[in-house]
């Protein structure tokens, strides 16, 4: 019985047990998957790792989230990432120095578990192809591959049995004897010659299918490109989407560095501030009734999430928004691993007080009494309610605001003494073409900008601007300097994810930039 199924192993070995075979497959499947996706990186120029390192919300995410913030460590993690998983592809699919191949495969894939693992407590919003559970693609491949540390398929089939066999007989030229002991049987290499050239080759033909269904797949690509690019006459930037329509939006690669801060008592701030309307859905969007709608069902919860993302990896640490989104706020601090801080405007049912409370509740960072609200006690006669607000929030130990559309509101204020930590008023300039007629849209928030600009520049207290581009009207290459040069301290700007990096950038021109100021900066 013992001959037959040695007779029977025999034929199934094929010069080698017939498992080793099937684990050498499995060697070259893990490498042409890691050969491509950094052949695929290494080709796209607006590829990064920022976006996956700032999702990480488990251990060690502080230091996977400062890598996605600092350009320089960045490009750095971007280098190592695309050229390990290039390299260690070739060793995976060569067999050459396939054991140092596979404990770099795992330690990568670790690192990419370590970040972003499918813990029931732990989301990402980042989209992946299917839904995972404790176990991930980078799971399964590191457990395969820690299996195949455990075996030489290198010299079993690949060009370590080469490097194998020229150090074996360097070994025997120099002490006359062989100086390693010998493998098992079942894994010993064949003898030399050219059969067993041949077999230790196999994988080239592997490499060549690899070459050819690339370039096939880029030549695919780069017609459909041209197909798209032909359409547009302007020859744009960049292809998104689906539509013919394209433009270029620009990414974390192309940011030119952190924006700075200010400071409102002991809250920093960052120069410019996202601002909340459009992910709450107001968009003002004048006579365009649907856009409002539009806004709020593309901000789904995982889109608010990946906004925030990129603007605290710009630099922007500060959201002004309704207390209205203090749900996802806090979800994103929670279950995100966020950081951003939460300016409210109080603005809940028209009250003022009500709104304050619940914004305290929901963790904000610093309170204002809404400017729509402010404007209207002051008409109806009751700045002395706006004064009871603040003191409210001052009494919860947290910067208190007073905002306004309207100078008079801002007037009023002062001349009866209030005193807040910091205020919130709009500015624009109205040169752009639907600021007139005055009655008929809702386009203008800014009416007195001269006025406005002459009477902020003698209050001591910081100021943000807001509505500085006129709800879309004004291009911020027009709307940042105005608001700056005419004394803002900060500029709150709605903003989609895919404007942010762009936005950080004119802003970051901006202020590095031969800025004149009439008044010296408060924060």
């Amino acid at each position: 019985m013992n001959k037959m199924n040695q007779k029977t192993v025999s034929k199934l070995t094929f010069s080698g047990p017939v498992y080793m075979y099937f684990l050498v497959i499995l060697r070259v499947v893990i490498g042409w998957h890691f050969l491509y996706e950094g052949i695929v990186k290494l080709t796209d120029p607006n590829w990064s790792s920022a976006g996956f390192l700032a999702e990480s919300s488990w251990i060690f995410s502080g230091i996977f989230h400062r890598m996605a913030t600092g350009p320089g460590i960045l490009q750095v993690v971007d280098f190592l990432n695309t050229w390990g998983l290039i390299l260690i592809g070739l060793g995976l699919f060569l067999g050459l120095f396939t054991r140092l191949s596979e404990i770099s495969g795992i330690v990568l894939l670790g690192l990419y578990y370590i970040a972003n693992p499918p813990f029931i407590a732990t989301g990402s919003a980042i989209t992946v192809e299917g839904h995972y559970l404790f176990v991930d693609k980078n799971l399964v491949e590191l457990v395969a591959l820690l299996v195949l540390t455990f075996f030489p398929t290198g010299k079993f089939l690949g060009f370590d049995h080469f490097i194998f066999q020229s150090w074996k007989r360097r070994s025997i030229s120099h002490q006359g004897e062989v100086a390693e002991k010998p493998l098992p049987q079942d894994v010993a290499p064949a003898s030399s010659g050219r059969r067993e050239l041949v077999k230790q080759l196999a994988t080239l033909p592997v490499v060549g299918a690899f070459a050819y269904a690339y370039f096939k797949k880029r030549k695919w690509e780069s017609f459909e490109e041209k197909i798209l690019l032909d359409y547009d006459t302007a020859r744009p930037d960049a292809t998104t989407g689906s539509t013919i329509k394209t433009f270029h939006f620009a990414g974390l690669k192309e940011l030119k560095g952190t924006l700075p801060q200010g400071q409102i008592k002991d809250l920093k701030i960052s120069r410019m501030i996202l601002g909340g309307n459009l992910i709450g859905g107001w968009a003002h969007a004048r006579d365009l009734i649907y856009v409002s709608k539009l806004v709020k069902a593309y901000h789904t919860d995982q889109k608010v999430f990946e906004t925030f993302r990129l603007a605290e990896m710009c630099g922007i640490n500060t959201i002004l928004t309704n207390p209205q989104l203090c749900r996802v706020i806090n979800e994103y601090w929670n279950k995100e691993g966020g950081n951003i801080q939460f300016i409210s405007d109080c603005a809940i049912n028209n009250n003022a007080m009500e709104g304050i409370k619940i914004s305290i509740d929901g963790g904000a960072h610093a309170c204002y009494v809404q400017g729509g609200i402010a404007d209207q006690l002051v008409l109806d006669g009751k700045v002395d309610e706006i004064g009871k607000a603040l003191e409210f929030i001052k009494q919860n130990s947290l910067p208190g605001g007073i905002g306004a559309h309207s100078l008079q509101t801002i007037q009023e204020c002062v001349r009866v003494g209030l005193k807040p930590d910091f205020w919130v008023k709009t500015l624009h300039h109205k040169q752009y073409w639907s600021a007139k007629p005055e009655e008929e849209f809702d386009n203008i928030w800014c009416k007195q900008p001269e006025q406005t600009i002459a009477f902020m520049n003698d209050l001591e207290e910081p100021w943000i601007a807001y509505k500085i581009l006129a709800a879309g009207a004004i291009h911020p290459k027009d709307g940042f300097p105005y608001a700056f040069s005419n004394g803002a301290d900060f500029i709150c700007v709605g903003m989609y994810d895919f404007q942010i990096v762009e936005d950080a950038n004119i802003a970051l021109d901006v202020l590095n930039g031969e800025l004149k100021r009439a008044r010296e900066w408060k924060a």
